[in-house]
């Protein structure tokens, strides 16, 4: 008890208020992707855009109708990934990086998600497009 009664000295009224402000900042994340998810409307569709080097290699709209796919891409010269598409998820689900985060990422649907393989940099974000309808502008005289 006494110890404790020690620790509880060394800490100042300040060092609380900080231990406060660290702890709410650490939602901030949380918030702002529950924000982002939220305007995302219902008639929009949701792509899965790969980019190697910076490069866009493959766009793939994700929904209920997109049919089970598995492709192969070589970013460079001994290096593969293999990419599976199932629905309204894709995943980096093999590759050739020593690290392996990508793989271990897993699956991936909700706007904002990215996956990383940084030694073969490639990168796989899911985004969000809204539906252009065409609007018919033909002029009716009266």
């Amino acid at each position: 008890m006494k110890r404790l009664k020690q620790h509880y000295e060394l800490v100042k009224p300040f060092d609380w208020i900080i231990v406060t402000l660290l702890m709410l900042a650490s939602f901030i994340p949380i918030m702002i992707f529950t924000i982002q998810n939220s305007h995302v409307s219902a008639d929009s569709e949701i792509v899965a855009v790969i980019s190697i080097n910076g490069k866009e290699e493959r766009r793939i709209t994700l929904s209920e109708s997109t049919k089970h796919e598995t492709f192969t891409l070589h970013p460079a010269k001994g290096q593969y990934n293999i990419i599976e598409v199932d629905g309204t998820r894709i995943r980096d689900k093999e590759d050739n990086s020593p690290d392996q985060v990508a793989v271990k990422t897993g699956w991936i649907s909700k706007p904002g998600q990215t996956s990383v393989c940084l030694p073969h940099k490639m990168i796989i974000e899911i985004q969000t497009t809204e539906k252009t309808e065409e609007i018919d502008d033909t002029i009716i005289p009266l």
